[in-house]
């Protein structure tokens, strides 16, 4: 059976990725994950006891627990989903960031690499590390193109920068040691299980509560949206059919305004729950000074992986909208869990906080 370690597991795309691919039955997933805020167990509890999962606690920037791994399991793939994710807190507290998208992602780097190059040859020509990256290393667009594989960087935010530097040392580690890299680029996902400090599950869980509804500056803000597990499927074509070296952008089709996205969630919200005391909640929207650095539109070409692997979404905005929205409204007690000992659904990323 194909071993895989995939770090960041515990989170909102890695664990839906793990659920997915411990579902299949072809793999055994080592998950690694450090139960930072954002990493949550109870997003795995359907694979409590399942042999194809095996749960470790620790950090990607732990070089030593590192080889350690790689040695018992001897896997044949690394997926890295490990990553501070969230702009707003990068702009807060941006060293967690540095320390874990750039220096953890040069561990986990440095340390497969080692790994690989014990291989017997055709284990090595087996072997593929996937590093899941963002659009926004691209900075923001003007009203009309979109990013491609070769657009240039210009990340503006701590959080962008971070994932741009760790890129670059996944392609060098590819073309200086040859080590078979390959390197996405996805959209806004959205869907189940995402921490509720994101854009969705926020707007959804205070338009229940009957809270304000913050959107910042005028929510002209364009963002492609995707369903976290057309995100997922596409990762799996990616390290599975992907060259080595190759870069793939992931896209959902989905382009809205903020604004749009969160009237759009008030109107399904409405219908979902009638009885709510507050409703129409899109009167509960407010609009709110802008964040930092807040790039104006992003868009995703996926043309390649498109033609190259055969990948499109399944899953249409509106539809997955309400899916998500169904979710949160059906899971008040794994809500609950968050923002009572976590997040406790305030504004971050206002850049006050000492570094």
């Amino acid at each position: 059976m194909h071993t895989m370690l995939v770090t960041g597991g515990a989170g909102f795309i890695g664990g839906a990725f793990v659920r997915m691919v411990v579902a299949e039955g072809r793999c055994k997933v080592v998950n690694l994950d450090k139960l930072t805020y954002a990493g949550n167990l109870a997003s795995l509890c359907d694979l409590t006891g399942n042999p194809q999962h095996v749960f470790v606690q620790g950090d990607i920037a732990d070089r030593a627990l590192l080889d350690a791994l790689l040695k018992e399991h001897r896997p044949q793939s690394v997926v890295n989903f490990a990553a501070e994710s969230h702009v707003d807190r990068s702009i807060d507290g941006p060293r967690a960031f540095l320390q874990t998208n750039v220096v953890g992602t040069f561990e986990l780097l440095d340390a497969a690499r080692i790994y690989w190059q014990s291989l017997p040859i055709a284990d090595q020509h087996a072997f593929r590390l996937l590093h899941i990256s963002t659009d926004e290393v691209f900075g923001s667009l003007g009203s009309a193109g979109q990013f491609s594989e070769t657009s240039p960087y210009a990340p503006n935010s701590p959080y962008a920068a971070s994932k741009a530097a760790g890129d670059h040392w996944v392609r060098a580690y590819f073309h200086t040691y040859g080590l078979p890299t390959l390197i996405t680029h996805c959209s806004n996902n959205y869907g189940p299980y995402q921490f509720p400090e994101k854009l969705l599950p926020l707007m959804i869980l205070n338009a229940v509560a009957g809270k304000k509804l913050p959107v910042y500056g005028d929510g002209q803000q364009v963002r492609d949206w995707l369903h976290v597990e057309d995100h997922c499927r596409a990762l799996r074509l990616v390290l599975e059919k992907g060259r080595p070296g190759t870069v793939y952008n992931i896209g959902g089709f989905g382009e809205r305004t903020n604004l749009e996205v969160v009237r759009m969630m008030c109107r399904m919200v409405d219908e979902l729950r009638p009885q709510l005391p507050h409703i129409p909640t899109e009167n509960l929207i407010a609009f709110v000074a802008d964040r930092p650095g807040h790039d104006r539109r992003y868009s995703i070409n996926s043309t390649k992986i498109q033609n190259e692997l055969g990948w499109h979404p399944l899953i249409d905005f509106e539809a997955g909208l309400r899916q998500t929205i169904e979710w949160y409204l059906n899971h008040s007690d794994w809500v609950s869990q968050i923002v009572e000992s976590r997040y406790r659904l305030e504004r971050l990323g206002l850049g006050g906080q000492q570094v």
